[in-house]
């Protein structure tokens, strides 16, 4: 039932309200929505007057008092935030959370109509906080005056006109959220497990830190600046001859001619993910045209563009991304002649491996297949079968607590991780998280990520190894099974069988290992002019030797090292950005420059995302 509701809910919200959306956002100043919203925080008083007493809140009834007659006097009934902008204290209350706060436990999840996500215990708060909304017992639909003369109150309406405004400033980011997130029904499920929750986490940190897996989690931080960036890119979708399905991407083109990056972004992403607009709008910043496509590792990839329908053998899923992309430059080539100069191939974490993989055979490529100017990996790992051994040891490191309190400190860990991402912490700040909580939050995520691929490439493939059914509308059954296998039983107990009913064997310990390292490919990595790296020193996916390697490997003006950052945790730093933006130095000529509008200086430092102050350990030193 959750299910069905939830697709009647995106229908709604993709197919009705962004575009409704989008033409009210362009009739109706930024301004005015503002004040709108403003106005209808401040009718809502009542409500939050009311709950903050019910849960024995003597101070936060008297800050929200205070803030009411604030705004309401000074701040033109509402319209204006002037207690915000005073920053006087804020306590925010409603009837769900003083349920919670008198001891009731919700049962069941609920996904309600137009209004999303809840359970029966909020669902009834939810209509106890319209009942004390006095904007409900406004005067009916039709005023009469005394000369008989009829007319509609707009009041009555105020509700739904206040909903929509508020609803119309993020439906873009909630359509696109749907869109990233090969199930974002089951995302949104697990998140309001502990969203709801009124228990306060204990932010003590007992153990000792992790720096590495610390910093990997700050790679969440990088994303878009400009909120219209998003927008502005074209999807379209182009036929990919192997497969015979259109495969979808996301570009944006300079005005003249411009060089083209193609983005190839990390395990399990999608093309609009936060990171992948980020890294668009790095390099579309400094006059290069851009292209997103999503990972091998994505439902969507899978599903359209991969022979094969397990992901993991390196030297398939390059070909089918290397394929994708050419068939990508062919579509936009014929669309717009003379736009396109020179090509490069900019991949990070997974993305940067497959890019390397395409690099090193460069010079035997199949005649059809594009040829780069310029290939660009950022925070690849060497060797992949260690960068998911790393990951399930990640998942497991919660075992190294004592099991009669394990349950109580994950949870308390997700209760943590909840009330960080609720503050928006800026980037650069301690997470309030010791060594074994981030590892495990590092390695959850990229379990999640493996539930995905093994849930859509059985549906395409079933090999028969899962217990559960496949079923699209009940999926927890399967889901739970899913989990309990990790990276490397993916490989033994799914890759493996599946590769040698196609004819390779990869039983042989060393095939499979071979084929997912990238010291195999050397000669082809060393010969390849055009390569540049960027990596960090601790990142969580490198093994022993593998830096090493790289320094070995590539040259100082070909590898760009940074000490500290994790796993692509210091995207968002500006002398990162600068080195990614040098990394493409030399795509660019005068006239594509000229041409293009573009509006920095290649000179100029690189516009920092989120973050401006740039951090001394985060200087890079070039390769010995």
């Amino acid at each position: 039932m959750n299910r069905v509701i939830w697709g009647f809910n995106r229908g709604v919200l993709v197919g009705a309200v962004k575009p409704a959306a989008k033409v009210y956002r362009f009739l109706v100043p930024k301004l005015i929505r503002t004040w709108i919203n403003n106005f209808s925080l401040n009718m809502i008083y009542p409500v939050r007057l009311i709950n903050n007493l019910l849960q024995g809140k003597w101070n936060g009834a008297r800050q929200e008092t205070d803030r009411f007659f604030c705004n309401t006097v000074i701040g033109a009934a509402g319209f204006v935030d002037v207690a915000g902008k005073w920053k006087l204290p804020k306590s925010d209350a409603q009837f769900g959370q003083t349920f919670g706060q008198w001891g009731w436990k919700p049962g069941c999840y609920l996904m309600l109509p137009i209004f999303g996500p809840s359970n029966e215990r909020d669902a009834l708060g939810l209509a106890a906080d319209t009942a004390a909304n006095p904007m409900t017992y406004l005067a009916p639909y039709i005023f009469t005056r005394g000369d008989g003369f009829s007319f509609f109150n707009p009041y009555s309406y105020y509700s739904y006109g206040v909903l929509f405004n508020s609803i119309a400033e993020t439906v873009d980011d909630d359509v696109r959220f749907t869109q990233v997130e090969p199930d974002a029904y089951s995302v949104i499920q697990y998140a309001r497990t502990f969203v709801g929750d009124v228990r306060m986490p204990d932010f003590h940190v007992k153990g000792k830190q992790d720096e590495a897996s610390l910093e990997t989690i700050q790679s969440a931080f990088f994303t878009f600046r400009d909120p219209r960036f998003p927008g502005r890119g074209r999807t379209r979708s182009v036929l990919i001859p192997s497969t015979g399905r259109n495969l979808k991407f996301t570009f944006w083109l300079q005005p003249g001619r411009a060089p083209l990056v193609y983005i190839v972004p990390g395990l399990g992403s999608h093309r609009q993910a936060a990171s992948a607009l980020g890294m668009a709008e790095l390099v579309f910043g400094k006059g290069f045209s851009a292209v997103c496509v999503s990972s091998a590792f994505h439902s969507e990839f899978m599903e359209h563009a991969s022979t094969a329908a397990m992901p993991a053998y390196a030297p398939v899923d390059a070909q089918d991304l290397h394929a994708a992309l050419t068939a990508i430059d062919h579509r936009l080539e014929a669309q717009y002649p003379g736009r396109l100069a020179a090509k490069a191939l900019l991949g990070y974490s997974l993305g940067g491996f497959h890019s390397l993989f395409i690099a090193a055979r460069a010079t035997t490529n199949q005649v059809p297949l594009i040829r780069f100017d310029r290939y660009v990996a950022i925070d690849t790992p060497v060797r992949l079968l260690h960068g998911v051994s790393q990951l399930d040891e990640f998942f497991q490191a919660p075992l190294a607590w004592p099991s009669a309190e394990r349950a109580a400190s994950l949870e308390n860990t997700f209760l943590k991780l909840t009330a960080v991402r609720k503050g928006t912490p800026t980037p650069g700040a301690s997470l309030p998280f010791d060594a074994i909580e981030s590892k495990f939050l590092v390695g959850l995520a990229f379990r999640f990520t493996l539930r995905d691929v093994i849930f859509c490439s059985q549906r395409r493939t079933n090999q028969g190894v899962l217990h559960q059914p496949l079923r699209a509308l009940k999926r927890d059954p399967v889901y739970q099974e899913i989990l309990q296998y990790s990276y490397m039983d993916y490989l033994d107990k799914f890759l493996v069988p599946y590769y040698q009913t196609r004819g390779v064997d990869l039983r042989a310990p060393e095939a499979l290992k071979n084929a997912s390292d990238l010291r195999t490919y050397a000669g082809g990595l060393r010969a390849n002019p055009d390569i540049r790296l960027i990596v960090n020193r601790n990142d969580v996916l490198l093994g022993s030797g593998d830096l090493r390697w790289l320094e070995a490997t590539f040259e100082p003006k070909r590898l760009t090292v940074f000490e500290k950052g994790g796993h692509l945790g210091n995207l968002m730093n500006p002398d990162v950005q600068k080195a990614i933006l040098g990394a493409l130095d030399g795509l660019r000529t005068p006239d594509c420059l000229a041409s293009s509008g573009a509006f920095h200086s290649q000179k100029d430092p690189a516009p920092a995302i989120h973050n401006q102050a740039a951090s001394s350990t985060l200087q890079p030193t070039r390769a010995r």
